[in-house]
């Protein structure tokens, strides 16, 4: 129950801080005087949206605080809900909201909560009706939900739709499988490139290792010729290069001899024997290199061969080195090795579509047998409310429409009503009557907010296009719901207002350039159900017998 409502600079309610109690709560003043904007206030305080066009002009800052009593039957959900955040479960509830043209700032008990959290919280503790809510009602779709609302199918619902979307889930799945997977003529290509590859069979660096070989062999006669020089010089001419370090080294070893053991002449000696031997080890590499080059006409074409038969397949599949060439194939052989496994997969695309497809029927088979039991029970307590309000003959039911299973379910309902016996019924989207739609509205949200257990109910000129004894009635309804919940009704009618417990009025005035609502409860409400039955001093008498009736039948 909403204990406690505190605003500051919202829209022109610069400052109120109302206290409520159980029962049925009124809200009356002059059109325009501000009483949408306390029941926006409370929408906005329960999730709502909270729009920083609201901010009072010349204002920083709108702040919408209030303290929430929770009965001992629902607290258990909302500690659940408080946990899932780590909110602490203290109650009563402190919600606060305060809207910057920067965003808006949500707490609950002292801590910081998203919009969502609020709205889930709010949807626990507060229902919102407003007169638009008419043309709501008059939608089939809307119809079937608050049927499994009432019935408490919410969750069997809910699993109808779970499984819609993992259907769905599921055909993305098998689009990407087929989107991704090899057509039979990709699946050619595929192959023949595989062969080709594998025909040549290349190895990773493979062109350089046959480019240094081939330029050896085709430059074979300059190779030769250079090493034969090269060994000429070395140790075959006469007077070569070895013939004379050999001369040295024997005038070396005289020179060691003239000096004696003179530590100079060693390593003089030392160093000549080690020129002999460098001098000798590039001979021998340069008799190697001379073996190894190939005068072959026959390896030289081979080599050319090859190189070509390589350089070709990198330029059919416009790759540069044999190891993307090899990547390629690699490549090449998965998807190929997915294209065999591809029935095998669409037949557990089949299968899974299958039982989902097996779940959904059984689910929505179950939820309509559940709701066509419970339907006849709404539409029972519906008429009972109805004749509360001046519908005692009314004809109302049901029709069913069985659809392919589907998020909601395999039923289309719509609800049919005639206002008076011996009349066709028509459906809800037909009734032309805004008064027969207002009173409907009324009577079945009376029955969802006593199927949901909901404490704290919000109408908004639910009175709207009627008058007289139905008002009565319409206020008598209204008054007894109030024993059951707490009841915030914005009202125009007298006969509804005076059979409020409590009656706050909503009055506007000019104050220092500047247009102020202003809200305040009534300890004597007959001067304004005066206002709202006309003014005068007839009014005012009209208002006081009005009263003193009502006291008199709630005693």
């Amino acid at each position: 129950m909403l204990e406690n409502l505190s605003i500051s600079n919202l829209a022109l309610i610069e400052k109120s801080e109302l206290d409520f109690s159980g029962g049925f709560n009124v809200v009356t003043g002059e059109s325009g005087a501000g009483k949408s904007i306390l029941m926006s206030a409370a929408a906005i305080l329960f999730g709502g949206k909270a729009d920083h066009a609201a901010i009072r002009t010349g204002c920083a800052f709108a702040e919408v605080s209030g303290t929430v009593s929770v009965e001992e039957r629902l607290q258990p959900k909302i500690k659940a809900l408080l946990a899932e955040v780590e909110i602490p479960a203290e109650f009563p509830l402190l919600i606060r909201r305060r809207i910057t043209t920067s965003g808006v700032r949500n707490y609950v008990n002292d801590t910081g909560v998203g919009a969502k959290f609020l709205s889930l919280l709010g949807a626990m503790l507060i229902d919102f009706h407003a007169a638009t809510d008419q043309l709501d009602l008059t939608i089939p779709a809307r119809q079937l939900e608050m049927l499994d609302r009432f019935a408490g199918l919410v969750k069997e619902r809910e699993n109808c739709r779970i499984l819609v979307g993992k259907l769905q889930e599921l055909a993305r799945e098998r689009a990407d499988f087929e989107k991704n997977n090899v057509s039979s003529d990709e699946a050619d290509t595929l192959r023949e490139m595989v062969d080709r590859v594998e025909k040549v069979n290349p190895e990773a660096g493979e062109e350089n290792r046959l480019a240094g070989r081939y330029k050896m062999i085709a430059n074979a006669k300059e190779v030769l010729s250079l090493c034969g020089r090269v060994r000429n010089a070395l140790n075959e001419a006469e007077d070569s290069i070895v013939d004379r370090l050999g001369g040295v080294h024997r005038d070396l070893s005289e020179l060691s001899r003239l000096e004696g053991e003179g530590e100079e002449t060693e390593k003089l000696l030392v160093s000549c024997d080690e020129l002999q031997e460098n001098l000798n080890d590039l001979a021998r590499k340069v008799e190697h290199l001379a073996d190894r080059t190939d005068l072959d006409g026959e390896a030289l074409q081979a080599l050319e061969a090859r190189l070509e038969e390589l350089h070709a397949l990198k330029r059919r599949y416009k790759v540069s080195s044999e190891e993307e060439l090899l990547e390629m194939t690699s490549s090449a052989k998965k998807r190929l090795s997915a294209l065999d496994d591809a029935d095998a997969c669409r037949r557990e695309f089949d299968a899974r579509e299958k039982a989902l497809q097996a779940d959904l029927k059984k689910t929505a088979a179950s939820l309509s047998e559940k709701r066509r039991k419970k339907v006849e029970k709404l539409i029972s307590e519906v008429k009972r409310n109805l004749a509360d309000i001046g519908f005692g003959h009314c004809v109302l039911r049901a029709d069913f429409t069985p659809v392919e299973a589907g998020a909601t379910g395999m039923d289309l309902m719509e609800l049919v009503f005639s206002a008076n016996s011996g009349e066709a019924p028509h459906p809800l989207r037909k009734i032309a009557s805004s008064g027969e739609l207002s009173r409907f509205m009324l009577a079945l949200k009376t029955v969802l907010a006593d199927a949901d257990e909901i404490p704290t109910v919000v109408f908004d000129e639910i009175d709207m296009n009627i008058g007289g004894e139905t008002a009565n009635q319409v206020g008598e309804k209204l008054r007894a719901l109030g024993a059951k919940r707490q009841i915030f009704c914005i009202s125009h009618l007298a006969q509804v207002a005076a059979r409020a417990d409590h009656h706050f009025c909503v009055a506007k005035s000019t104050e220092r350039n500047r247009t102020v609502s202003r809200v305040a409860e009534l300890a004597d409400p007959v001067p304004e159900l005066a206002r709202m039955l006309g003014g005068g001093a007839s009014a005012l008498r009209h208002a006081a017998d009005l009263s003193d009736s009502v006291r008199k039948k709630q005693k």
